[in-house]
Protein backbone atom coordinates (compact mmCIF):
# COMPACT_ATOMS: atom_id res chain seq x y z
CA UNK A 1 0.00 0.00 0.00
CA UNK A 2 1.23 3.37 -0.78
CA UNK A 3 2.16 6.27 1.37
CA UNK A 4 -1.56 8.25 1.72
CA UNK A 5 -1.55 12.04 2.53
CA UNK A 6 -4.49 13.98 2.30
CA UNK A 7 -6.60 10.59 1.67
CA UNK A 8 -4.36 10.58 -1.67
CA UNK A 9 -2.56 7.24 -2.14
CA UNK A 10 1.24 8.11 -3.80
CA UNK A 11 1.49 5.20 -6.56
CA UNK A 12 4.36 2.99 -5.57
CA UNK A 13 4.69 0.68 -8.28
CA UNK A 14 8.47 0.27 -9.71
CA UNK A 15 7.73 2.93 -12.39
CA UNK A 16 6.23 5.48 -9.79
CA UNK A 17 9.89 4.46 -7.61
CA UNK A 18 12.28 5.41 -10.85
CA UNK A 19 10.10 8.75 -11.63
CA UNK A 20 10.30 9.56 -7.92
CA UNK A 21 14.25 8.82 -7.76
CA UNK A 22 14.90 10.63 -11.15
CA UNK A 23 13.17 13.69 -9.50
CA UNK A 24 14.75 13.67 -6.01
CA UNK A 25 18.49 13.14 -7.81
CA UNK A 26 18.22 16.13 -10.44
CA UNK A 27 15.69 18.62 -8.97
CA UNK A 28 15.79 21.22 -6.53
CA UNK A 29 14.15 20.70 -3.08
CA UNK A 30 11.95 23.49 -4.20
CA UNK A 31 11.25 21.40 -6.81
CA UNK A 32 10.59 18.29 -5.40
CA UNK A 33 8.09 19.19 -3.19
CA UNK A 34 6.49 21.79 -5.66
CA UNK A 35 5.77 18.61 -8.17
CA UNK A 36 4.40 16.37 -5.26
CA UNK A 37 2.15 18.93 -4.26
CA UNK A 38 1.27 19.20 -8.30
CA UNK A 39 -0.18 15.64 -8.17
CA UNK A 40 -2.02 15.56 -4.65
CA UNK A 41 -3.31 19.05 -5.46
CA UNK A 42 -4.60 17.55 -8.99
CA UNK A 43 -5.94 14.57 -7.24
CA UNK A 44 -7.67 16.07 -5.29
CA UNK A 45 -8.94 19.07 -7.60
CA UNK A 46 -10.32 16.20 -9.98
CA UNK A 47 -12.44 14.82 -6.86
CA UNK A 48 -14.22 18.09 -6.87
CA UNK A 49 -14.37 18.36 -10.48
CA UNK A 50 -15.06 15.52 -11.50
CA UNK A 51 -12.21 13.53 -13.00
CA UNK A 52 -10.61 10.64 -12.40
CA UNK A 53 -7.28 10.20 -14.25
CA UNK A 54 -4.54 7.10 -13.95
CA UNK A 55 -2.68 8.09 -10.59
CA UNK A 56 0.30 6.49 -12.25
CA UNK A 57 0.29 8.73 -15.30
CA UNK A 58 -1.00 12.36 -13.29
CA UNK A 59 2.08 10.84 -10.76
CA UNK A 60 4.68 11.09 -13.71
CA UNK A 61 3.25 14.07 -15.59
CA UNK A 62 3.15 16.20 -12.08
CA UNK A 63 6.91 14.66 -11.06
CA UNK A 64 8.10 15.60 -14.79
CA UNK A 65 6.53 18.99 -15.56
CA UNK A 66 9.02 20.87 -13.88
CA UNK A 67 12.24 19.04 -15.24
CA UNK A 68 13.06 21.69 -17.57
CA UNK A 69 13.97 23.90 -14.65
CA UNK A 70 16.80 21.42 -13.40
CA UNK A 71 20.37 21.47 -14.73
CA UNK A 72 20.09 17.78 -15.18
CA UNK A 73 17.28 18.18 -17.97
CA UNK A 74 17.12 21.88 -19.27
CA UNK A 75 17.82 22.70 -23.00
CA UNK A 76 17.83 26.19 -24.52
CA UNK A 77 16.37 25.74 -27.73
CA UNK A 78 12.88 25.22 -26.97
CA UNK A 79 10.20 25.76 -23.95
CA UNK A 80 11.55 24.83 -20.44
CA UNK A 81 7.87 22.94 -20.86
CA UNK A 82 9.18 20.57 -23.63
CA UNK A 83 12.19 19.74 -21.65
CA UNK A 84 9.99 17.66 -18.81
CA UNK A 85 7.54 16.66 -22.18
CA UNK A 86 10.32 15.18 -23.69
CA UNK A 87 11.74 12.93 -21.07
CA UNK A 88 8.66 11.90 -19.88
CA UNK A 89 8.59 10.37 -23.23
CA UNK A 90 11.75 8.83 -23.14
CA UNK A 91 11.45 7.88 -19.62
CA UNK A 92 7.57 6.01 -20.02
CA UNK A 93 8.65 3.99 -23.36
CA UNK A 94 11.76 2.94 -22.00
CA UNK A 95 9.25 0.91 -19.64
CA UNK A 96 6.81 -0.53 -22.12
CA UNK A 97 4.09 2.31 -21.63
CA UNK A 98 1.59 2.34 -24.51
CA UNK A 99 1.98 5.23 -27.33
CA UNK A 100 -2.02 6.52 -26.28
CA UNK A 101 -0.72 6.92 -22.42
CA UNK A 102 2.68 8.61 -23.27
CA UNK A 103 1.12 11.18 -24.81
CA UNK A 104 -1.21 12.09 -22.23
CA UNK A 105 1.70 12.93 -20.21
CA UNK A 106 3.97 14.56 -22.85
CA UNK A 107 0.18 16.51 -23.25
CA UNK A 108 -0.01 16.96 -19.82
CA UNK A 109 3.76 18.28 -19.33
CA UNK A 110 3.89 20.44 -22.59
CA UNK A 111 0.61 22.01 -22.06
CA UNK A 112 0.22 22.85 -18.52
CA UNK A 113 1.22 26.86 -18.52
CA UNK A 114 -1.37 27.30 -21.39
CA UNK A 115 -4.88 28.24 -19.77
CA UNK A 116 -8.15 26.61 -20.55
CA UNK A 117 -7.07 24.15 -23.19
CA UNK A 118 -5.69 21.28 -21.04
CA UNK A 119 -9.60 21.49 -19.45
CA UNK A 120 -10.81 20.19 -22.69
CA UNK A 121 -8.96 16.85 -23.35
CA UNK A 122 -8.15 13.44 -20.80
CA UNK A 123 -8.20 13.78 -17.25
CA UNK A 124 -4.59 13.27 -16.86
CA UNK A 125 -4.06 16.28 -18.53
CA UNK A 126 -5.94 18.62 -17.54
CA UNK A 127 -5.11 17.59 -13.72
CA UNK A 128 -2.03 18.52 -14.09
CA UNK A 129 -2.49 21.54 -14.78
CA UNK A 130 -5.18 21.75 -11.73
CA UNK A 131 -2.58 20.97 -9.57
CA UNK A 132 -0.11 23.67 -10.97
CA UNK A 133 -2.60 26.51 -10.99
CA UNK A 134 -3.50 25.40 -7.28
CA UNK A 135 0.25 25.22 -6.19
CA UNK A 136 0.93 27.82 -7.95
CA UNK A 137 -1.45 30.26 -8.47
CA UNK A 138 -3.75 29.40 -6.00
CA UNK A 139 -6.82 29.16 -9.02
CA UNK A 140 -9.03 26.51 -6.92
CA UNK A 141 -7.50 26.58 -3.40
CA UNK A 142 -10.75 27.91 -1.25
CA UNK A 143 -12.43 25.17 -3.39
CA UNK A 144 -10.15 22.70 -1.38
CA UNK A 145 -11.45 21.45 1.81
CA UNK A 146 -8.46 23.14 4.29
CA UNK A 147 -7.63 19.78 6.50
CA UNK A 148 -6.54 18.77 2.76
CA UNK A 149 -4.46 21.44 2.01
CA UNK A 150 -2.96 21.45 5.30
CA UNK A 151 -2.04 17.80 4.72
CA UNK A 152 -0.13 18.24 1.79
CA UNK A 153 2.13 21.22 2.72
CA UNK A 154 2.94 19.38 6.17
CA UNK A 155 3.77 16.83 3.81
CA UNK A 156 5.78 18.93 1.18
CA UNK A 157 6.27 22.32 3.05
CA UNK A 158 6.43 25.27 0.90
CA UNK A 159 8.51 27.90 3.04
CA UNK A 160 9.10 31.27 0.74
CA UNK A 161 7.35 29.42 -2.39
CA UNK A 162 6.65 32.52 -4.04
CA UNK A 163 9.39 34.18 -4.29
CA UNK A 164 11.61 30.64 -4.20
CA UNK A 165 9.44 29.59 -7.55
CA UNK A 166 9.97 33.07 -9.28
CA UNK A 167 13.36 32.58 -9.04
CA UNK A 168 13.77 29.28 -10.49
CA UNK A 169 11.50 30.32 -13.01
CA UNK A 170 14.24 33.29 -14.31
CA UNK A 171 16.72 30.85 -13.41
CA UNK A 172 14.99 28.37 -15.69
CA UNK A 173 14.27 30.87 -18.82
CA UNK A 174 16.67 33.81 -18.67
CA UNK A 175 18.90 32.11 -21.04
CA UNK A 176 16.55 31.31 -24.00
CA UNK A 177 14.11 33.82 -23.58
CA UNK A 178 13.04 33.70 -27.29
CA UNK A 179 11.07 30.52 -25.86
CA UNK A 180 9.02 32.64 -23.88
CA UNK A 181 7.47 34.33 -26.72
CA UNK A 182 3.44 34.05 -26.40
CA UNK A 183 3.46 32.14 -23.16
CA UNK A 184 2.74 33.47 -19.16
CA UNK A 185 6.95 32.83 -18.79
CA UNK A 186 7.75 35.75 -20.55
CA UNK A 187 5.98 37.80 -17.35
CA UNK A 188 8.20 36.46 -15.59
CA UNK A 189 11.21 37.69 -17.45
CA UNK A 190 9.83 40.98 -17.96
CA UNK A 191 9.55 41.41 -13.95
CA UNK A 192 13.14 39.50 -13.11
CA UNK A 193 15.53 39.78 -16.54
CA UNK A 194 16.99 43.24 -16.67
CA UNK A 195 16.55 44.51 -20.15
CA UNK A 196 14.35 41.64 -21.33
CA UNK A 197 11.06 43.18 -23.10
CA UNK A 198 8.52 40.65 -24.22
CA UNK A 199 7.74 40.58 -28.09
CA UNK A 200 4.72 42.31 -29.12
CA UNK A 201 2.46 40.17 -31.34
CA UNK A 202 0.74 43.22 -32.73
CA UNK A 203 4.37 44.67 -33.74
CA UNK A 204 5.44 41.11 -35.14
CA UNK A 205 2.57 41.43 -37.33
CA UNK A 206 2.92 44.68 -38.33
CA UNK A 207 6.96 44.05 -38.86
CA UNK A 208 6.33 41.44 -41.05
CA UNK A 209 7.48 41.03 -44.82
CA UNK A 210 4.18 41.33 -45.66
CA UNK A 211 3.27 44.41 -47.73
CA UNK A 212 -0.47 44.63 -46.76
Amino acid sequence: MGEKIADVTIPDSALAAEATELVRDAATPLVYDHSRRVFLFGTLQGRRLGLEADPELLYVGAMFHDLGLTETYRRTGQRFELDGADEARRFLASHGVPEHDVRKVWEAIALHTTPEVPYRLEPEVALVTAGVETDVLGIGYRGLDPRDVEAVTAAHPRPGFKRAILAAFTAGFKDRPETTFGTVNADVLEHFLPGFRRVDFVQVIQDSDWPE
